[in-house]
């Protein structure tokens, strides 16, 4: 059964997200990450100057697309909707609707921004992963 992790009160999901990404790569863990194509583009800059002496590997994987055998040794994908993920481990969701496939993952990270909008959308996640009987959990806030 999909395990659903809430981290709430983000104040800058981008950079939570980075971190939470440059921690799950450093335990080999493979993560695939939702959102909008705007929102992954963001992520994937971000990712790439948040922390000048480190790397965290990534692809973006655009809708529609499948990863080449050569890339699927990647460990953190950011898929934009309609994108066939190159594993079912880890999903991290920056959108604000549950993914279509979310359930088909092991572990579902949501992230939460304390902002109005984002809250009210995180109430809404909440609700529907309750309605599937996937239970979600608190598991972290910002600090």
């Amino acid at each position: 059964m999909t395990q659903v992790a809430f981290h709430t009160g983000i104040d800058d999901t981008l950079s939570y997200a980075c971190r939470l990404l440059r921690k799950a790569y450093r335990q080999g863990a493979r993560v695939v990450v939702t959102g909008s194509a705007e929102l992954l583009q963001r992520l994937d800059r971000q990712l790439w100057i948040f922390e000048p002496l480190e790397f965290v590997p990534h692809l973006r994987l655009k809708a529609g697309a499948a990863p080449t055998p050569h890339q699927l040794r990647t460990p953190i994908w950011l898929a934009e909707s309609g994108a066939r993920a190159p594993h079912l481990e880890v999903l991290v969701n920056l959108g604000p609707e549950i993914p279509e496939d979310g359930p088909s993952f092991t572990r579902i990270i949501e992230l939460v921004s304390s902002d109005p909008e984002g809250l009210a959308a995180g109430r809404q996640r909440w609700r529907a992963y309750e309605t599937q009987g996937l239970g979600p959990v608190v598991a972290k806030g910002s600090s």
